[in-house]
């Protein structure tokens, strides 16, 4: 064979060598690329949400609510546990059927006839405006101030029925709501009417 015919071989084997080596290169590029756009979102993008807060959970600091605290007399066999979440406690009267909710909030908090028009829906009522609710408003004379008293109860064979009563404190507003069926609230009714009449400003703040 010519040398000529050797040096076209080389050339040639040399060519194809190289564009291999191009495609190949080429193919894991390729590869790298693809793999890292099919990677899983980083955990970081999660939203983490902190569990116990919901959007509606403006309760006082802890500071805040002890320089605003009540105090109250229980009524004989009721029970209190601290609260968690939005509430500040939770009262229990004998038999466990009825459910009571001490809240506390920063200012007006929404404002008494929206908050009284939310208690209204949980029973099933519709919303009043404010010629009614002066109707449907009691008032309580406390050595905290006024309590606002009001008392509901649902239409319908099935009733519910709510009693709550709400009191501006130091800038703050106390919640007291009592909830469930109409006879079972109907029957410690007394019980909580008196629990709010002993609302006091806490003497140790």
């Amino acid at each position: 064979m010519r040398p000529s015919t050797y040096r076209a071989i080389a050339v040639e084997f040399l060519v194809v060598a190289l564009a291999s080596m191009v495609f190949l290169a080429t193919g894991c590029r390729r590869e790298e690329v693809t793999h890292f756009r099919a990677k899983k979102a980083p955990d970081a993008m999660a939203v983490n949400v902190s569990p116990g807060v919901g959007r509606g959970d403006v309760r006082l600091s802890p500071e805040h609510e002890a320089k605003s605290a009540l105090k109250w007399t229980l009524p004989k066999g009721w029970t209190e546990s601290v609260g968690s979440g939005m509430r500040f406690a939770t009262l229990k009267p004998p038999g466990g059927a009825v459910d009571v909710s001490v809240i506390v909030l920063p200012g007006p908090a929404g404002g008494e006839l929206a908050n009284v028009n939310r208690w209204r829906g949980q029973i099933g009522l519709g919303p009043i405006d404010e010629p009614g609710l002066a109707a449907v408003r009691k008032s309580l004379n406390t050595k905290a101030g006024t309590v606002s008293f009001y008392d509901f109860s649902s239409e319908g064979q099935k009733k519910s029925r709510l009693i709550a009563g709400l009191a501006a404190v130091d800038g703050n507003t106390w919640f007291l709501k009592m909830l469930g069926d109409a006879g079972a609230v109907g029957a410690v009714r007394s019980d909580f009417t008196r629990l709010l009449q002993s609302l006091r400003r806490d003497a140790a703040n």
